[in-house]
């Protein structure tokens, strides 16, 4: 799908023609509409086809003054899915005099540029228009950073109440998510640092300056507590791994002491089950005797179980 859209002094609107200063958005093209607009643009084909590749790394290239510039963003998957957050790439192409943004799904960063919640948003300053998207995926992470905190905390309570499998397997889908961040945000931060070096390419006012600055800042910051979350997570899982160990070992223990107290009188009924002439068989007391030794007996082994902590 291809929209193109306009700055202009009532806001963003979408227009039908492209036009100098606009924004093209691109969301999961076609093969007709990849052509048409590597056609239009003269565009080199993998510069329109790699944003379109699930695993493809951050990164700034430049082609006869054509530059691509990608970005990896989060995007928050549906509540049946089995991993929670996932990355994408955006790719930003700086041609002519036009922005265009290619990504191969709908990611709520985009949505932010569309509703309005960008401020000071102009296609017609292409700079900008990069280090403001740069700046709404940073603070895209770290608002998922700080969610994945908050489903951790809930997990937590829920297994220390009543330990389940379930439980432990959203603990690990939550592990991966974080590893995509991490990947993702170590790959935008070599890419943000790229961007300075290109300040020929892609020139600086001051006030840019500061918001490349805040990016820098802010990307790194999130990097930091995705490393955090990430650690606690895994003490986490290792910690309820021995504490079910823990609880397995109790409950074997226990069931090795309860066999070995049932082992007594199942030994002497055995016995004295015997078809040959055993002790008191012809005592009329012959079985409160046996009875009676069979319980001294016992209550003796759950005792000494009992000082060696067995129970």
């Amino acid at each position: 799908m291809i929209t193109i859209y306009m700055s202009t002094p009532q806001g963003l609107v979408e227009i039908e023609e492209y036009e100098s200063g606009c924004w093209i958005r691109i969301v999961n093209p076609t093969e007709k509409e990849i052509s048409s607009i590597i056609h239009r643009f003269k565009l080199p084909y993998d510069f329109v086809t790699d944003p379109l590749d699930i695993d493809e790394r951050a990164r700034i290239e430049t082609e006869e003054n054509i530059k691509i510039i990608l970005l990896r963003a989060p995007r928050r998957e549906p509540e049946n899915a089995a991993i929670p957050f996932i990355t994408l790439p955006i790719g930003v192409i700086l041609v002519e005099d036009i922005i265009i943004t290619i990504s191969l799904s709908e990611i709520g960063i985009m949505n932010e540029f569309l509703d309005g919640r960008v401020r000071n948003l102009q296609t017609q300053n292409r700079t900008r228009f990069l280090l403001q998207l740069c700046y709404r995926t940073t603070l895209r992470y770290m608002r998922y950073l700080k969610e994945i905190n908050r489903m951790t905390n809930t997990l937590e309570l829920e297994l220390l109440d009543s330990p389940k499998n379930e439980q432990l397997i959203e603990l690990f889908n939550l592990q991966k998510s974080l590893v995509y961040f991490t990947t993702s945000l170590r790959t935008n931060s070599i890419m943000i640092e790229k961007l300075h070096y290109h300040s020929s390419l892609l020139p600086l006012s001051p006030d840019e300056e500061d918001l490349y600055e805040e990016i820098v800042i802010e990307n790194k910051q999130a990097l930091e507590m995705a490393s955090i979350y990430t650690t606690i997570l895994i003490s986490m899982m290792d910690a309820f791994a021995s504490l079910v160990n823990n609880n397995l070992n109790i409950i074997l223990k226990l069931l090795t002491s309860i066999t070995i107290v049932l082992a007594i009188p199942t030994l002497i009924a055995s016995v004295y089950g015997m078809n040959v002439y055993l002790p008191m068989q012809e005592s009329p007391f012959g079985f409160v005797v046996v009875m009676g030794v069979t319980v001294a007996t016992t209550a003796i082994c759950v005792f000494l179980l009992w000082r060696s902590e067995m129970f």
